[in-house]
């Protein structure tokens, strides 16, 4: 059995039209015959949306029991037992109540797709995990519900379901999306045309973003190398000289200018003669690039300008962005330049842009180290100047009669040699030694246009000549190849040093140096495997790029680390040379997995560590705080059973009392210890809704003594977006903990007050106050400042009630209140609308 297929409506905001688009896709499935069913489907009252669940069978919902009410999700097991082929699950990001088979909905649907159900699911781009901090920069609003951006990238299908931000305000003041009660509110904050703006760029550059994935896919799985513009990319080719930032700002406002355009620097470390390039220039350049929102490259290749269309045209890039040559103009007569090719061979697909700049025509300076290889231009000139060379001298020195002597004319051969070594190395030098050895023999030793020689001295000069030329071409050849290595090796030197440098500062991650190492060498995708013994079967430990190999003895290259680890390239067979930097590349993925690895152990056994010391501290609490209270009920009800003493009344009511103020100090301990635990194993799921203050506050100060706190809550407060049963808690709390520290005869003062979109409630004491290093420290479980022995309690109440404030989006902290004392802020938010048209308590109340 197979896994389903998920397909996903995404919208920018509600009501822009998801679930309608998934129940109109439910009713096309229908319609061709396929078994489809609603799982869970809600219309928000829209009658628009409730009609079209008309004529779609519905699986009945489960009701779910929590806190006293019965709320309806999805019946998983229902859907399974039907066994549909299509199922709809609207709202992707919603989270069940506690108690449901699984805290989330999208979970939910994994179970379905596991199953080999299709499954048609909607979700807004403000509930996706990676965006919440942008969203919330943007409205204002932190969004609760939320589902992992993998679990919708992973999906079939993927289609925005688009509106514009004047057309959705429409809807909204037409009462098509909210109750007419609700729709001045949302006009007026999160439907605010500026925010519907915002969000739906987001939605959209998130799309393309997954549409661009399926490109680079597709285009990897049919070996397309010619450049599809669907997306401005540009790529600027930097040499580590002065003009890059010129070229870099350049690119990034040619991106500008086309909507999600994204700019590519890259830097090619060559073998051929490129002056290297400042480590220090390059690292500027690169945090430029990046502070612009673009990404920087390193390549190794020999041919610059093939190194750069070739990178352009595998990143799919539109435009190429390049500087005018440094190099002056008597050195066009070694060729065009890298500019010139890169325009010449770029093709129809790709646009070259030149850049001026203020460094052009004025040189490049002392080469650092010369080229690698010697290029095919100079090879071409060796042979000219080798073979041409000594004709037009012979031509020269027989038609001027300058009686220049044998070994004058055998001097300038010699030069010719040299000159031909220097440019095209020994095979040119060695061609020239021996025609010009010919010429000489022929023109310019008696007998002359003979082979012969007559005299033995100039048999001799003639052997010292192509000695010497040999000679000359040999050092000339060995030294380029000294050249060429030590070129080679600076160019290796720089991949790893930057590689080790990023190690080494944490900041590469195992796919991104993977990733590096596809770049790097060209190829088409890269795989770290492992096994855990000589038998077992392969794992990918991380792998990048289309279709990774599973096995070592299946890549083209394959780099063994150890007998348990292996990196694999496909792509192209690697030539010798390139296994050394591709052997220190495989070192440092280990390196990179030992780190992931060792910070993974690290964090459990940091989890194991505070639970251990949570399990200690709590033995602690039940070896004397819990015992306290039990020992008191205990010797009242064992007084009380007493047959030899008879008690009165009021000795009976006393007691009696005892024991009840005995069971309520246990029930709050008991009780702060259960919410701590479900703090640290993150069951906590708040039920966030509308509500105002004074429909809670004055329930969280029922457990205190009458007339230690003072209310005050103006009438023209707005609501807040809170889980009552929590913010009770919360409240009841920090109430208890203020009134347990203030001197006798000072009430505690509770007011509330708006600030933007919040909304402050603070709890003010007059007690002895903490000190300011102590004021994160309360709010740690098991903490008491100072230990003081008044009152009870295993110091649990401030920090439950700040893991209770921060599950509802809000924050407790604590700030010393003027002239002594502590006052404990808790901030809320505010919900959006309108402050309550009239009060339901006084402005002022005492409790």
């Amino acid at each position: 059995m197979g896994r389903g297929r998920l397909r996903i409506y995404l919208g920018a905001a509600p009501g822009v039209g998801k679930t309608y688009a998934m129940l109109s896709e439910g009713h096309r499935r229908v319609e061709r015959g396929t078994d489809c069913v609603v799982g869970f489907v809600e219309h928000h009252g829209r009658p628009r949306t409730e009609v079209m669940l008309h004529g779609l069978e519905q699986v009945p919902r489960v009701g779910v029991g929590y806190r006293g009410g019965v709320f309806e999700e999805m019946d998983v097991v229902g859907v399974l037992a039907r066994r549909p082929v299509v199922v709809l699950v609207d709202e992707l990001a919603h989270s069940n109540v506690p108690g449901s088979r699984n805290a989330k909905r999208w979970q939910d649907v994994e179970e379905l797709l596991s199953a080999g159900i299709d499954v048609v699911s909607t979700v807004n781009i403000q509930h996706l995990e990676s965006l919440g901090d942008v969203v919330e920069s943007i409205t204002g609003v932190r969004q609760r519900e939320t589902v992992p951006d993998e679990v919708v990238r992973r999906a079939d299908q993927i289609e925005l379901v688009d509106m514009s931000p004047q057309a959705l305000r429409r809807r909204m003041a037409h009462g098509n999306i909210y109750q007419s009660d609700k729709v001045d509110a949302a006009l007026s904050n999160y439907f605010r045309p500026g925010n519907l703006t915002a969000l739906r760029e987001l939605a959209l550059l998130w799309v393309a973003d997954r549409v661009d994935e399926y490109l680079q896919q597709y285009r990897g799985e049919h070996n397309i190398r010619s450049t599809w513009q669907a997306r401005e990319r540009i790529v600027v080719g930097v040499t580590g000289g002065p003009e890059g930032e010129t070229l870099i700002r350049r690119a990034a406002r040619l991106a500008e200018k086309g909507a999600g355009g994204e700019v590519l620097a890259v830097y090619v470390s060559r073998s051929d003669g490129l002056t290297a390039a400042s480590p220090k220039e390059l690292a500027v350049q690169r945090g430029l690039v990046e502070g612009l929102g673009g990404t920087f490259h390193h390549v190794v290749g020999d041919d610059v300008p093939s190194a750069l269309l070739e990178f352009s045209r595998g990143v799919n890039a539109t435009q190429v962005v390049l500087g005018s040559s440094r190099r002056r103009a008597w050195q066009y007569v070694f060729g065009p330049g890298v500019g010139a090719t890169v325009a010449r061979d770029s093709g129809p697909d790709l646009d070259v842009h030149i850049v001026t700049h203020e460094e052009v025509a004025r040189g490049r300076g002392l080469p650092v180290a010369r080229g690698a290889r010697l290029g095919r231009q100079r090879i071409v000139w060796g042979w000219l100047t080798g073979v041409l060379g000594p004709i037009v001298l012979a031509l020269t020195l027989t038609n001027v009669d300058a009686h220049l002597g044998l070994a004058n004319d055998m001097l300038l051969f010699l030069t010719l040699t040299v000159a031909a070594a220097l440019l095209g190395g020994l095979w040119p030098a060695l061609a020239s030694a021996a025609f010009g050895s010919f010429l000489l023999n022929w023109f310019f030793t008696p007998p002359l246009h003979r082979v012969t020689i007559a005299d033995p001295k100039n048999i001799v000069a003639i052997v010292i000549f192509v000695g010497v030329a040999v000679a000359v071409a040999s050092v000339v050849d060995v030294a380029a190849r000294r050249t060429h290595q030590a070129a080679r090796l600076r160019a290796e030197s720089e991949v790893l040093s930057f590689l080790a440098g990023s190690v080494l500062r944490g900041e590469t991650s195992l796919d991104a140096l993977l990733d590096r190492v596809r770049e790097t060498f060209g190829m088409e995708s890269v795989a770290l495997l492992e096994r855990e013994g000589d038998v077992a079967p392969w794992t990918c430990a991380g792998s990048v790029g289309p279709a990774p190999v599973k096995r070592p003895e299946d890549a083209d290259v394959d780099v063994p680390v150890d007998d348990h680890l292996a990196l694999a390239l496909s792509g192209r067979v690697l030539p010798a040379e390139d296994r050394r930097v591709l052997a220190a590349f495989a070192a440092q993925a280990v390196v990179v997995l030992d780190r992931r690895r060792l910070r993974e152990e690290a964090d459990r056994a940091r989890r194991l560590a505070e639970g251990n010391r949570i399990r200690t501290a709590l033995l602690a609490a039940v070896s004397h705080d819990l015992r306290t209270p039990l020992a008191g009920i205990k010797a009242a009800v064992s007084s009380l059973r007493s047959d030899d003493v008879a008690w009165s009344e009021e000795d009976e009511a006393e007691l009696l009392a005892g024991i009840e103020a005995g069971a309520d100090r246990l029930d709050h301990l008991v009780g702060n210890l259960l919410d701590m635990s479900r703090l640290q194993t993150g069951t906590v799921q708040p039920l966030i809704r509308e509500v105002d203050l004074d429909e809670v506050v004055p329930m969280a100060l029922a457990g205190v003594p009458e007339g230690s706190a003072c209310l005050d809550i103006p009438e023209t407060l707005p609501m807040v977006r809170v889980d009552p049963g929590l913010l009770e808690r919360t409240v009841a709390n920090v109430v208890e903990n203020a009134v347990k520290y203030s001197p006798e005869g000072r009430r505690v003062l509770v007011a509330a007050s708006t600030l933007g979109p919040r909304v402050e409630l603070r709890v003010v004491d007059r007690g002895p106050g903490v000190p300011e290093e102590a004021k994160e420290r309360i709010f740690e479980p098991f903490q008491r400042h100072g230990d003081a022995p008044r009152g009870a309690g295993v110091g649990l109440g401030l920090a439950v009630a700040r893991g209770f404030a921060e599950s509802m989006g809000g924050t407790l902290t604590a700030e010393d209140t003027p002239g002594g004392g502590l006052t404990m802020v808790l901030t809320l938010t505010a919900a959006p609308g309108h402050a309550r048209s009239g009060p339901e308590l006084p402005a002022t109340v005492t409790s």
